[in-house]
This record gives C-alpha cells, structure tokens and sequence, in this order.
C-alpha cells in the first residue's frame, strides 16, 4: 500500500513533491541556506521578505525571545525581527540561481511595499527572475497603506481588496497570494476580498503580535534591547489553535485556495492543517529549532498516516473535517459521563485534584488510594481526561438512563 502513496499535492497551478514548504523566515534568508533546505528534502520555500532598493530596513538585536511553560521550551518563539535587510536587487539574483540549481522545487518570493508603484515594481522583477510565485506581506505594518498608524494592511478588506488587485494586475501568469493576519475582527471579510481582488491564495495566517513577558528584575520585556523592547511577532505551537480556526473559517465560507501557516510543529500538525482546508503547510519555528532534517519524519509520519486510512495523497485529507464544525446551539446535548481504568491509572492523583477545584467534585479517592468517578456528579465537562498522564486510563461513557 505504502507505493500507492503519492505525497505530491497541487497548488495554484504549481506540483509541490510534498505540502511541506518553509515559509519566509530566517530559515530563508540565505540562498545556500534554502539550497541546504532542498538537499534535505523541502518541497518549496517563500523567501525572507524583500522590498525595494530605497527601503531602509534597521534590525534591532537580540532580536528573538521565547515562551517557556515550565521545563517545555519555546512553547512559542517571540521575534521583533522585521523584513529582510537583502533588497530586490539580490533577491531576483537568488531566485535566478536556486531556479537553475533546483528546477524541480518550489521557489517563492514573499514581497512588502509601501506605495503602489512599489508593489508592482516588485512583483514585475520577480517574476522575470522565475520566482514560482508571489507571496504578499499585508499582515505587518504597511507604511503609508495603513488605514491607521501602524496598522496592518491586513486589518483594512478595503485596502486589501485594491493593493491586491494592483499587484494582480501588474503579474503576468504568476500566481499571487496574500499573506493575511489573524488579528482582525472577520477573518472571512478579509478573505473575501482577497478573493475579490482576483488574487490567486492566501496565505493563513501569520504571527500574533505580542509582548512576550517581563523580567521581574530590570522590569524591561523581552527581549530586552539595551533597556528597551517592543512587541514581538508569537510563532511556535502556542498559536496552532488560532491558525486552526483562521484556515477552517475562511475554508467553509471563501472559495479560495489556502496555504497554512502558523505552529506547525510535526506531521500531524500538517494533517490538521489538511484537514480544515489548507492544501499546502509552511513551517518556520519547528526547523529554526530542530533544522531541517524534520523533512524526514514530516515526510515519513504523513505517508505512514495516509497509509493507515487507505489515501493515496495528502489532497484526499483536505477539509475532511469541516462538516464536524458546528455552531455551538447544534452540539449534541447527550448526558456523558466518564469513567477510571484502575488497571492503568498510576494514582497521581491530578485527575482528582483537578476535578475538586477545577470542575464538579465528583472524583473521590478510595482507601486505596485510587480514584473513582461519582457518576451522579459527573457533567462529563473532560477536564479528568486533559490532566491524566497516561492515555486510554479515563474512559467517556453515555450517563445512565440517556
């Protein structure tokens, strides 16, 4: 079974050997960095940002901090980086060079302009240098463009709708995708207009701009530049949720074709992706921390999952899931209630201490010391089941009588 599964998926036009792409990131900042990447085994990359000659890009550094919980490290990865400091000028070169050296492999160019005149400059030279297509920064701050200092280009449907389609209409045949933001009040809205635009995708959806905690001594956040910090874009897997519900929204509602992105961490984030309508996944902070030999077992765990459910490619899991979301006035109301495996439990007593102070009281520990589920009291609300250590060990029941 395993040779009748074929990991190629299509996408705007353009054959992926995989849905595995880097997205614009450091991880892409450097040609040889990229040629490493597709020695490796990437299907595709969307260069780092770039932006016409004129444009002054200043770093700050250090420029990244991270989110820990406890002994997990880089929950979520926090960066004040901003586009690259590499301009058009070499970027096409880049392009040129990667196109000639990998013709089988996927080269994008993610681009950011602050006028009009800009925008299409951009587009038209890299397409000429055969970039494989377009991808459109609106989801940091756009200059001039914002509706609002500071805003996002991304936060206005309006302005997304005519900056789209003004770099639409200055591409010949390259497809053009728009990299929008989560940070919106009607991700939908937003969507439609890129749809609207004539634009080829779009691309969900990006960081989460956040301030990524306070050292308790200096008082500066982090990271702390000198004394002095800003807001941070959050990657990582703290924002898969947020992702989730970004690509499900506009796939149910928006005739589009979607690139994910946004805390992909391993294959089966990549399947969930798939699964709420995303055709293609991007990772950024999964290979800047664990490098890019993760093809590997990105490559191998979708192809061995496939296997298990009898799919011949990654585009037989797209939007699998979507019939399953619901508003919450169609939820079944069906009393459950759940119950505890002795023979797996290993009385560390969290399930219990969650329920006493976190959910119903409905656990008691016997004298024995194991728990047992009062199933008069218990709702059925799961919280037992998100604290126990050991798979399998809490077990959902329907209630009595139901």
């Amino acid at each position: 079974m395993a040779g009748d599964v074929r990991l190629s998926v299509g996408f705007c036009g353009l054959e992926f050997d995989s849905p595995f792409i880097l997205a614009a990131s450091p991880c892409t900042d450097d040609p040889d960095m990229v040629g490493d990447a597709f020695e490796a085994g990437w299907a595709g990359v969307v260069l780092k940002t770039t932006s016409v000659e004129t444009e002054e890009v200043s770093l700050a550094y250090p420029m990244m901090s991270s989110l820990d919980v406890g002994s997990e490290r880089i929950v979520g990865l926090g960066n004040i980086d901003l586009i690259s400091e590499h301009h058009i000028d070499e970027v096409e070169k880049w392009v040129k060079s990667l196109k000639c050296s990998f013709p089988g492999k996927i080269v994008g160019a993610s681009i950011m302009g602050a006028v009009r005149e800009d925008w299409e400059h951009l587009v038209r030279r890299l397409e000429k240098a055969g970039a494989d297509f377009i991808e459109c920064s609106f989801s940091c701050p756009q200059g001039t463009l914002g509706s609002k200092p500071g805003a996002m280009l991304a936060q206005d449907p309006d302005l997304v709708r005519r900056v789209a389609g003004w770099i639409k209409g200055a591409a010949q045949s390259v497809p053009v995708i728009i990299k929008i933001s989560p940070m919106v009040a009607d991700i939908v809205e937003v969507a439609q207009a890129v749809k609207d635009s004539g634009a080829d995708a779009v691309c969900a959806s990006n960081t989460v701009r956040s301030l990524m905690g306070i050292d308790l001594d200096t008082f500066c956040p982090n990271p702390c530049v000198r004394g002095k910090s800003s807001y941070s874009g959050l990657s990582g897997p703290a924002i898969k949720p947020i992702t989730l519900r970004v690509i499900s929204e506009i796939a149910r509602r928006v005739d589009i074709p979607i690139t994910g992105t946004g805390g992909a961490h391993d294959w089966r984030d990549a399947a969930e992706f798939l699964l709420v309508g995303a055709r293609t996944v991007q990772y950024c902070t999964a290979p800047m921390r664990h490098g890019f030999g993760i093809i590997d077992g990105l490559r191998e765990g979708l192809e061995a999952y496939l296997v298990s459910k009898g799919l011949a490619s990654p585009e037989d899991l797209v939007g699998l899931a979507l019939p399953h979301i619901v508003p919450h006035n169609e939820l079944p109301r069906r009393r459950i209630v759940f119950r505890i495996l002795e023979d797996q439990c290993k009385r560390c007593h969290r399930c219990h201490v969650a329920c006493h102070d976190g959910g119903h009281r409905a656990i008691k520990l016997k004298k024995d010391r194991y728990p047992e589920i009062d199933e008069e009291r218990c709702v059925g609300c799961g919280l037992c089941v998100q604290v126990c250590p050991v798979d399998g060990c809490i077990e959902m029941h329907d209630a009595r009588g139901t």
